[in-house]
């Protein structure tokens, strides 16, 4: 498969919580595990003075640090988060947002993942960590 073939696989399956920010897998290496995603979020997505509100912030790093492992190892089912640490740097408003992720280390059952989040005027705004379990496809 070739990796416009696998983005547009992930596109097809992109799941309803990060379809309503409008979010899409824009790039992927898996030699070094990273992702980048694009969010074009609404302003129902945010509170006061048309800033995200920082739970939809933190789905949108969430994915982005997810998404870089599911596109390096394809025997990846699930990714369920253990711990996820977030520290908001500047408001995000509503708008295009850029999330992206990478693979820290990933062994055969925990990863440790890292991801940043861009918004709209191109400032760093959040940065974020996480340690998930790793749920591998059986094999037969």
């Amino acid at each position: 498969m070739t990796k416009a073939d696998k983005l547009k696989n992930a596109n097809a399956h992109i799941p309803p919580c990060l379809q309503v920010l409008n979010g899409q897998l824009l790039d992927f290496d898996e030699a070094e595990g990273t992702a980048e995603m694009q969010f074009d979020v609404s302003e129902q997505f945010c509170h006061s003075i048309n800033v995200v509100q920082g739970g939809n912030v933190t789905v949108m790093l969430d994915a982005a640090m997810s998404h870089a492992l599911f596109m390096q190892q394809a025997d990846v089912a699930a990714l369920p988060t253990l711990e996820l640490k977030v520290s908001f740097l500047e408001p995000t408003l509503a708008g295009r947002i850029i999330a992206r992720g990478k693979v820290v280390k990933c062994g055969k059952s925990i990863s440790f993942l890292e991801g940043s989040l861009i918004n709209p005027a191109g400032q760093l705004a959040a940065v974020a960590s996480a340690t998930a379990k790793v749920v591998r496809h059986k094999r037969d």
